[in-house]
């Protein structure tokens, strides 16, 4: 999944960037909310987590600029202030959580997966689940008919993204869009590769295969009819 992150706390950015990319996120992040707005406006994310104090145009404005134009992805604001009114404004803005500073990166990701889970449609499972196939957000297992799978992080980012956008065909470039960042220089074949591997552990010796190409235009992920 691909995140947007905001914070002009050049520590505190770098820190969480970190911690978020060793749990399997592809993160890009910016120090001010014109930057933010910048990136918004020509990239499509799972979720963005926001401060609310930001320079140049704050974390409020661009919740509800964004909110305005139509944009739906899930937020999550990060901010210092506590008070009720506070946490108020944000959810009337738009915001679908408010984590108060300092936080615990494990509440900070487990608020995350929450509105992954509220973005495809299951906000009461941490699984997806296709057939007999099993993607457990909270372990990160991956299951197929009682199995456990082993996967790479960029193996799991990509089913993953598949399953929340189960029988929908995606691009290849809508893919790689959604589980690379702005700084990945990648070859063109990079998700062909990636499926591949991806049908070799999840589809091989299964009468049901689920990974199927759209001549054309990518891949979708459904059962066999």
């Amino acid at each position: 999944m691909r995140l947007l992150y905001v914070e002009d706390e050049d520590s505190l950015r770098t820190l969480t960037r970190q911690r978020l990319e060793e749990a399997g996120y592809t993160i890009d992040c910016c120090a001010d909310g014109a930057e933010a707005l910048d990136f918004l406006a020509v990239t499509e994310y799972d979720a963005i987590i926001l401060d609310i104090m930001l320079p140049k145009v704050d974390g409020l404005s661009v919740l509800r600029q964004i909110r305005r134009e139509g944009n739906h992805t899930p937020v999550l604001l990060l901010t210092a202030k506590g008070s009720v009114s506070d946490r108020v404004d944000g959810l009337d803005s738009g915001a679908d959580d408010y984590l108060i500073k300092p936080f615990s990166f494990e509440e900070l990701s487990a608020r995350i997966r929450v509105m992954l889970r509220r973005a495809a449609g299951s906000p009461g499972s941490n699984l997806l689940t296709l057939a007999d196939l099993t993607l457990d957000l909270n372990t990160r297992k991956v299951m197929r008919a009682g199995k456990e799978i082993a996967l790479t992080t960029k193996e799991y980012a990509v089913l993953e993204y598949l399953l929340v956008n189960k029988n929908i065909v995606l691009t290849r470039e809508k893919i790689e869009q959604h589980i690379w960042n702005y700084e990945y220089e990648g070859g063109s074949n990079v998700i062909d590769v990636y499926i591949r591997c991806l049908r070799k552990k999840l589809d091989t010796g299964y009468p049901k295969k689920l990974i199927h190409t759209i001549r054309g235009t990518g891949y979708v992920i459904r059962e066999e009819e």
